[in-house]
């Protein structure tokens, strides 16, 4: 009998356990290092203005959680009219030794086709000590040669306003792509990944980039938005449609974006 009731009290105190983890617990662990992360699940469908750590920054455009694409979960429509903007804001940031990477599955639904050199930014890191933004995923449309292609940028810094893109890295609209960037302060070093390989002729760094003969030195980082931005007034098309999911921040490689990741 006191077997029994040794067994009976284990029972009870294991079910104790299970009934105090909360019922929206995550199976899957946080990674270590991790400084943000949004799925997109967790909120409800329809236009949204904030999140887990974020908060939205809107003219001309809207975010809005739709059913996701692959038919499972939820992700995060981001719609702007003309030259409008949409954009998460991730504005508490503190990376240890003011570096950290970032990743994030999006389509672009088409890029600009006019006017010519229209500029557009899906990611701009910002902070204090410094005006420079810094751009880590951005592009250009190029009409010498017929595209849009990546490119990182900056602006309001000493080194000006400039987008250093490269026509081996070509911005395809319309489909889905895994994307992650890292900044790194021992250089001022920016690295761009798509699909989860280093395209190695985007990296800038302090004496290496597009703008001035000054030094490009990142600001301390307290913000990263992500969503879209074109700047000039009048494009074709005249509106743009982006999905995001699948956001992580962290103070190393997230991946999950296939090769090296």
């Amino acid at each position: 009998m006191a077997l029994l009731r040794k067994s009976a009290a284990a029972l009870c105190a294991a079910a104790a356990v299970l009934l105090a983890i909360p019922p929206t617990a995550s199976a899957t662990p946080v990674p270590h290092g991790t400084l943000a992360r949004e799925n997109f699940d967790r909120l409800p469908l329809g236009p949204v203005t904030e999140g887990r750590g974020w908060s939205a920054d809107t003219a001309g455009g809207t975010l809005t959680v739709v059913p996701s694409a692959m038919g499972r979960g939820r992700e995060l429509r981001i719609r702007t009219e003309g030259n409008g903007r949409a954009f998460l804001v991730f504005d508490e940031l503190a990376p240890p030794g003011n570096s950290f990477w970032g990743r994030v599955r999006l389509r672009v639904g088409g890029f600009p086709t006019a006017p010519d050199w229209a500029h557009w930014t899906i990611a701009e890191a910002s902070g204090t000590g410094s005006p420079t933004l810094v751009r880590p995923l951005g592009g250009q449309y190029a009409p010498t040669d017929g595209g849009n292609f990546w490119g990182v940028g900056s602006d309001l810094g000493p080194t000006g306003d400039w987008t250093s893109w490269k026509t081996s890295a070509p911005a395809i609209g319309g489909a889905w792509q895994c994307v992650e960037f890292h900044l790194d302060a021992t250089d001022n070093r920016v690295t761009v990944y798509l699909g989860g390989v280093e395209q190695s002729e985007l990296t800038v760094s302090t004496k290496a980039h597009g703008g001035t003969a000054d030094d490009f030195v990142f600001p301390a980082f307290d913000k990263l938005k992500l969503g879209w931005q074109l700047y000039q007034a009048d494009p074709t098309p005249s509106s743009y449609d982006i999905r995001m999911d699948d956001i992580a921040l962290g103070t190393r490689r997230v991946g999950g974006c296939g090769n090296g990741g």
